[in-house]
């Protein structure tokens, strides 16, 4: 159904209907918006994502589809992380690079799901350009899926985890229609950052996700499942602000500025450090039985696990609390140590190995390590039945203050430096080199399930991209941000 070049757009065949993309920058074809679920919208806001409508002649697949409804990023993190916002409820839509859209071709597939805090985030964020992928042999897919309360709002009359079970329509999209695009359904590698690696977690969980994908990339994020009650929380909090009855059926009724409306006002006494009620993924018979950190211990799915050396930095320079964390010195080091339920031994340890580290790095390095490096290193250290490979990404970005921050690699592992939207990040000069180091292992890992270096075995320091050696990166002061 496919064509290749003489002026014609590529075209391929889905069970729905023909979607028609275009030829973009050496020979890749990219189809995006192609739906792979119906609109969720009137009664079908807060339900399980139903199959879309089929159409007839060609559809147009020029174009990303509308974002999922969502808050904004306040302004100190808007001018760090892109997030474009396109209008529309018709939101569970994926889109597709790929080097040659021709049944038979048969070419590894990689699946990116979107990190976000699950409430901001889409596939349109200019980062997640996927040509290089393409460009390099590999079918990319990326996803977008429902959000904040409408993802993962805990509600009595709905089916909780909604934005999971999204995340599975679409990979049972990819195993039923990948092939039309060139793409092998059964060499599928998920990857996502943050909250798409925690979504992965779940995935890694989740039954209805069982054969949907081979492989799986885990960036800076752990599986996990929060407390009932602290999602719970958000939907009450959001309750009371619109007055009306904490039911699916009443948040339903309600237009969707005052919804996210009311959203944006319930986050406001939330943060991804210091805790506190959220949205995110639940434990659930339905959707996700099995506490997800449990179930990727005892998965047999290969795994590719890291973090960044000071993930921490994102979330307290642009904010300043990195300064008000150092004034309150013993005190903030004290609370880090009870939030990442650290002993005094561990402490210890860590202001040996880090010297002329600052009470903020102290802190943020205990909780990080409790959010993030150590469940990592437990599934990876575990005696599992497929291989667990470890990384650590050491450069610190251009941009004073950030270090080897949070999400910062995204744009290394897509190899989208030149794009714009890349340095508000990374800065200026981030160097090409650490790209192709970077992109080229993700790349590797999708076709071989080698990333070129050994498993971990339990111990001795992981696979290190860039930047000097983490004393020197983590003992870095956390100074005045200066956004460029």
């Amino acid at each position: 159904m496919s064509t290749a070049g003489g002026g014609r757009r590529p075209r391929a065949g889905t069970g729905y209907g023909v979607v028609e993309g275009r030829w973009e920058a050496g020979g890749t074809a990219v189809f995006r918006g192609v739906p792979y679920a119906a609109p969720p919208t009137g009664v079908l806001r807060f339900a399980a994502p139903r199959p879309p409508a089929a159409w007839d002649g060609v559809r147009d697949a020029g174009a990303f589809g509308p974002t999922a409804p969502k808050v904004p990023y306040p302004p100190v993190f808007a001018a760090l992380l892109s997030d474009p916002e396109i209008p529309g409820e018709d939101c569970l839509t994926l889109n597709v690079w790929t080097p040659d859209p021709a049944p038979g071709a048969r070419l590894p597939v990689m699946v990116w799901i979107h990190g976000g805090a699950h409430t901001r985030g889409s596939s349109a964020v200019p980062v997640y350009d996927g040509s290089a992928f393409a460009r390099d042999g590999v079918v990319l897919v990326s996803v977008n899926f429902r959000l904040g309360v409408l993802g993962y709002g805990l509600f009595p009359d709905a089916p909780a985890n909604r934005g999971l079970l999204d995340q599975i329509a679409a990979l049972e999209w990819v195993r039923d229609h990948i092939a039309a695009f060139g793409g092998d359904p059964g060499r599928v590698t998920l990857f996502g950052e943050s909250a798409g690696a925690i979504s992965i977690g779940a995935l890694l969980a989740a039954p209805r996700a069982s054969g949907l994908f081979a492989r799986a990339v885990l960036q800076s994020g752990a599986p996990e499942a929060l407390l009932r009650d602290q999602v719970r929380t958000m939907v009450r909090r959001m309750a009371a602000r619109l007055r009306v009855p904490a039911t699916a059926r009443a948040f339903e009724a309600v237009p969707l500025p005052a919804l996210l409306s009311a959203q944006e006002a319930a986050m406001r006494r939330s943060s991804p450090v210091l805790g506190g009620p959220a949205f995110g993924l639940v434990t659930d018979p339905d959707t996700l039985p099995a506490d997800p950190l449990d179930a990727a211990v005892a998965s047999d799915v290969p795994l590719l696990m890291g973090w960044t050396a000071q993930e921490h930095r994102l979330w307290l320079a642009p904010t300043g609390g990195g300064r008000l964390l150092d004034r309150l010195g013993p005190l903030a080091v004290a609370y880090g140590r009870l939030r990442g339920g650290k002993d005094r031994a561990a402490v210890r340890a860590l202001r040996a190995a880090l010297p002329e580290a600052s009470p903020a790095d102290l802190a943020g390095q205990l909780v990080t390590d409790r959010l993030l490096r150590d469940p990592l290193r437990r599934i990876a250290g575990a005696r599992r039945a497929a291989p667990s490979h470890l990384y650590e990404f050491r450069w610190p970005s251009g941009v004073p203050g950030l270090g080897a921050c949070h999400a910062l690699e995204l744009g290394f592992v897509f190899d989208t430096l030149g794009r714009p939207e890349s340095s508000w990040l990374a800065g200026p000069d981030a160097p090409q080199a650490l790209a192709d180091e970077m992109h080229g292992a993700w790349v590797r890992y999708a076709v071989t399930g080698d990333p070129g270096w050994e498993p971990w075995n339990g111990s001795g320091p992981p696979k290190v991209f860039g930047g000097p050696e983490p004393e020197a990166v983590r003992a870095e002061a956390v100074t005045p941000l200066v956004l460029p």
